[in-house]
């Protein structure tokens, strides 16, 4: 598939980089740890692998790598992309996946590349206990994903840090909820050079609690975010796609919905008691996060009980899913669900997919679904946010998304809404709804993912490279 139409097969060389891809490469050659922050459909794969291939090949800096990544993009992505570009067709690529025998044969084989999911992180580390690891350089595959400094992940990978000569962090959402996130990942690769040796000393530096009662509520110091910056500003380089990638006009758009007063009365019930009574099994949450989530799904409709039964508040979501399905008139939807019990109602409201009824809603979960999506053959596709995360394209099969239950990431909803909204698009205008209940944590989370996205395009403009154009 070529990186810049996704319907041409026509193999690339490096000449076809773009002019802003070409400066990426050079950064990752001249930088022996840096952070690449690059948006969605920006090509970070083939950036890092043209990189990796000069430092293997043509300077032999380098003579093994190994790359961290989500599983699915471990098993297809980076092996994809080494059949569409003729400069990498030379490179070998061993993919540590499996059970554990099968890993260990995979890292027996020879190789250039060695590329293992994330969760088998401490895994590797542990098997090469008390050895010297086999690689000198380390690829992380979606950085942002090791924003957890006391994660396993984290600390397997701390370990072994000074034996790699050469280290890339590829993202395209550094800080997903906030600036707090970006020393684990900023740690990985300068060892607390730029934003302090522990956590706890980067908050100290450059974060306040003023409210003693939510020691977990930080804000930041005067100047602390343009201090940061300045700080990692010399390894760290961000691009927007819509800086130098045609992209199609996106369009926003909130579809509000309105209780009964019977239905708002039963949410007030829940958010006031965190509970709400059933004869045959009670709607309970716990704790706060608990609530949050029982309330979420009380926006959608509906609700799980302690018994995992399903508690149906309302359809008023699925109305406007129906009328806006209507309204595409015939284009394909693409349909974001959050719950199990969201999936079961949709289907149960527009037909579930099967080869007796193909005009059926069909859940995008295989290759062919993938394939059938994208060939204009599903004119109603349901996904998970999480299922549609790293290393889709979807962007051939339609231009119109629709969420039907939000998510608190902002990660999720990002990558989600770049399925679409991307390079490749060929249709002018993407169109994104967003069915919100208004008076509920729906209004909560839409205002949390903008304020997230405000402060992860702050630290984006902060570090955005200046690519002059290049005759």
């Amino acid at each position: 598939m070529n990186a810049h139409n996704p319907r041409d097969t026509r193999p690339l060389a490096e000449s076809d980089l773009h002019d802003y891809q070409r400066f990426c490469v050079e950064f990752i050659e001249a930088h022996p740890q840096c952070g690449v922050f690059l948006d969605m459909g920006l090509g970070k794969t083939a950036i890092a692998l043209t990189a990796v291939a000069h430092l293997l090949y043509d300077s032999f800096e380098v003579s093994r790598v190994l790359i961290i990544a989500p599983l699915r993009v471990a098993r297809d992505t980076w092996i994809a992309e080494l059949g569409k570009w003729e400069q990498l067709h030379g490179l070998r690529l061993e993919r540590v996946l499996g059970t554990p025998k099968e890993r260990i044969a995979a890292l027996s084989r020879r190789a250039d590349l060695y590329v293992i999911n994330r969760e088998n992180v401490e895994w590797l580390v542990r098997h090469y206990a008390g050895r010297k690891l086999p690689f000198d350089m380390l690829v992380i595959d979606e950085l942002s994903s090791f924003k957890n400094s006391r994660a396993k992940r984290f600390l397997a990978l701390k370990k072994v840090l000074p034996q790699f000569s050469r280290l890339v962090g590829l993202t395209g959402t550094p800080a997903p909820n906030g600036l707090e996130d970006l020393w684990p990942q900023i740690y990985l690769l300068d060892r607390g050079a730029r934003l302090g040796r522990t956590m706890r000393s980067y908050l100290d530096m450059y974060f306040d609690t003023p409210n003693s009662w939510l020691p977990y509520k930080r804000e930041l110091k005067p100047g602390a975010e343009e201090a940061i910056y300045r700080r990692i500003g010399d390894i760290c380089v961000s691009m927007r796609a819509a800086d130098h990638l045609k992209m199609p006009e996106r369009v926003d758009n909130v579809v509000e919905i309105r209780l009964s007063a019977r239905e708002e009365k039963l949410y007030r019930q829940m958010e006031r008691d965190m509970l709400l009574p059933y004869a045959d099994g009670d709607v309970l949450a716990l704790n706060a996060a608990a609530l949050a989530g029982k309330l979420l799904q009380l926006a959608n409709g509906a609700v799980y009980d302690e018994f995992h039964n399903v508690r149906v508040l309302h359809d008023r979501k699925l109305d406007a899913l129906e009328d806006l399905i209507e309204a595409a008139n015939g284009k394909p939807v693409l349909v974001m669900y959050n719950y199990q019990h969201d999936l079961a109602r949709i289907q149960q409201r527009f037909g579930k997919y099967s080869p007796e009824n193909p005009s059926g809603v069909r859940e995008l979960k295989t290759a062919q679904d993938m394939e059938d999506w994208n060939a204009g053959k599903i004119p109603v596709a349901v996904i998970h946010p999480a299922s549609a995360g790293h290393g889709l394209n979807l962007q051939a099969g339609g231009s119109t998304l629709i969420w039907f239950g939000l998510t608190w990431s902002l990660e999720l909803y990002q990558q989600t809404n770049a399925r679409l909204w991307r390079q490749g698009q060929q249709a002018e205008t993407v169109v994104i709804h967003h069915i919100i209940t208004r008076g509920t944590v729906d209004e909560d989370v839409m205002q949390s993912l903008s304020e997230k996205d405000r402060s992860q395009a702050a630290l984006m403009r902060a570090v955005r490279a200046r690519v002059e154009a290049r005759k």
